[in-house]
């Protein structure tokens, strides 16, 4: 394993643009902003998509579950579901069978939305992946796991 020379940390009188936090927060918001103009034009938002995706992977996830795995809150998350719900993208029951989880699945409908949408996103994210390197991805990843790790100590 390398072994981390410690930098310190960033001048506070230094460019804020070139900090990490800053350079994460804009490759994020640039993420987004074009994730939400693709998602638009298909009748979806960021966190509807997010949830229809963890879905087709993992079918019966609760709320709870949702909320985290797609970084919203569990009221924000009962308002997406609520809402994808409404448009026939998923099922729930009425009562949870046991506890409060109500376990979630796609529709057909659902499944076909995400389907129709799905390379729209992904070439996104090609778009993304093809700005570096390939042989520099691996690290990348790898860099924005220990990342959210330190934060999450």
């Amino acid at each position: 394993m390398q072994e981390k020379t410690p930098t310190g940390s960033p001048d506070p009188t230094a460019d804020v643009t070139q900090h990490v936090g800053y350079l994460i927060k804009r490759a994020q918001a640039a993420l987004r902003g074009a994730m939400d103009k693709v998602l638009r034009a298909h009748g979806l938002t960021v966190p509807q998509y997010a949830t229809l995706e963890l879905l087709a992977l993992h079918p019966g996830m609760s709320n709870s579950d949702l909320a985290r795995a797609t970084f919203v809150t569990r009221q924000s998350g009962n308002v997406v579901l609520r809402g994808l719900q409404e448009a026939g993208l998923i099922t729930r029951p009425a009562t949870a069978n046991y506890g409060r989880a109500r376990p979630t699945r796609l529709t057909e409908e659902g499944h076909r939305r995400l389907a129709e949408v799905q390379a729209a996103v992904y070439a996104i994210e090609q778009r993304m992946v093809e700005a570096i390197p390939s042989q520099r991805l691996p690290a990348l990843l790898a860099d924005l796991d220990c990342l959210a790790a330190a934060l999450e100590e």
